[in-house]
């Protein structure tokens, strides 16, 4: 399995912080936005990953994370020279993932929990998709997922009107004839390739899985509310102790720790 983080956009909901480096280099809590994809990738047992970016800032990226080495991966990176839409971006990616399936990660995204067993049950499909769901406010701001009984009838785009609180989170998992799908698709009425319509090839073949997710999921990129909201819940998650190595963390023995730190805390106020 590869991964794919994609790190490009203009990050206009941003700006004026957008202005002069990339939104996925700005700060979440006490690491750069980056750091958290690439610890769930390396967490989830991928350690070769290809970063795309737009040329503005690209070189902020290598300043930043060089070659992976020191943080336990290799890293490379694309350019996606103008804005195309997320389909468009993983043309890119043709080369780097070769015959393997691939794992792509938004790159200002941010999940509290392991992705790994989702990898490792995708791993040992033949072929086709997997994307997680989950239950959101303002669906409107998502690509949703439109559910008839226990399946995936329809993904739309940014919904104008209500139709599903499922928001199709920024985690896709695709065998390697993604390519040819995304080759073949046409530019929607925002010119660009999008996501969704790669997902409904998929659904229209009956080859894409699904789960829907009960834990922690933020995107960054959304608003600077959502940003700060983030940023809060990071500060006091185990997200907080992940360090400039993106050394993994023994997730039981941290939470273990946090509960007796909780309890000290109590037992101290009380006394």
């Amino acid at each position: 399995m590869k991964g794919v983080i994609l790190a490009g956009g203009t990050g206009s909901r941003l700006f004026p912080c957008t202005k002069v480096t990339n939104k996925h280099l700005l700060p979440v809590f006490n690491k750069p936005m980056i750091y958290y994809p690439l610890y769930s990738m390396k967490e989830a047992g991928i350690t070769e990953v290809l970063i795309i970016s737009g040329p503005e800032h690209a070189g902020h990226f290598l300043q930043l994370l060089g070659s992976g080495e020191s943080l336990g991966l290799k890293i490379s990176y694309a350019l996606q020279e103008k804005p195309g839409g997320i389909g468009q971006a993983l043309g890119l990616a043709k080369s780097f993932v070769g015959d393997d399936k691939m794992v792509v990660l938004l790159g200002d995204n941010i999940f509290e929990n392991n992705l790994k067993p989702f990898v490792d049950e995708f791993s040992k499909k033949e072929n086709g998709a997997m994307v997680l769901l989950k239950k959101v406010k303002n669906p409107s701001a998502y690509g949703v997922a439109v559910m008839e009984g226990e399946k995936i009838k329809l993904f739309i785009e940014k919904p104008s009107a209500f139709i599903s609180d499922l928001a199709v989170v920024g985690l896709y998992m695709y065998d390697n004839t993604v390519f040819d799908v995304v080759k073949n698709l046409k530019p929607s009425a925002r010119g660009e390739i999008e996501i969704q319509d790669v997902n409904n090839y998929y659904l229209s073949e009956s080859n894409i899985y699904f789960h829907e997710i009960k834990s922690f999921w933020g995107d960054c990129g959304e608003s600077f509310e959502v940003l700060l909201d983030v940023q809060n819940y990071v500060k006091g998650s185990i997200l907080a102790d992940i360090d400039a190595n993106l050394t993994i963390i023994d997730r039981s023995k941290q939470e273990n720790l946090k509960v007796d730190s909780r309890q000290s805390s109590i037992l101290e106020s009380k006394n």
